[in-house]
């Protein structure tokens, strides 16, 4: 399931891919229009800043604003970002790897196997989707 924190940064990432063209957004615009709480998105800006995804100014006028075009912002960094590893089981996560307890041969473990084909699949499909499809996605919804 996609934890609140993953979902908040990317609609905040979305709101800011909206709003390129603006000054920064103050995080309470974006909470508001978002329907965040406030002090969690302080802390989800501050993680996708330190990650290189926005850029934040302070003082009249501050705000975020994204650092990279929205093309080049994906959701399987953003998710690893917020989350930490994608795969559901640790045995087959690519990055954060960790040996089950209770498995005596990793190599013909029947779960892992069919894991390993699960996060495949959604390290695929997240690595090729960037902000900029959501944006694109959601206004074609609103075409209909």
């Amino acid at each position: 399931m996609l934890s609140k924190k993953t979902k908040y940064a990317i609609k905040a990432l979305v709101i800011l891919g909206k709003n390129m063209d603006q000054p920064p957004m103050q995080i309470s615009r974006i909470a508001e229009a978002e329907r965040i709480p406030k002090k969690f998105l302080e802390q989800i800006l501050l993680d996708l800043r330190n990650a290189g995804f926005l850029y934040s100014k302070k003082g009249a006028g501050g705000g975020y604003s994204l650092n990279r075009d929205p093309k080049e912002i994906f959701l399987v960094s953003i998710m690893r970002i917020t989350d930490g590893p994608i795969a559901m089981v640790p045995c087959a996560s690519l990055n954060f790897y960790h040996k089950c307890d209770e498995c005596h041969q990793e190599t013909t473990c029947g779960i892992r196997d069919v894991f390993v084909d699960v996060r495949d699949a959604t390290v695929k499909i997240l690595s090729e989707t960037s902000i900029a499809d959501i944006i694109s996605r959601e206004q074609s919804l609103i075409a209909g």
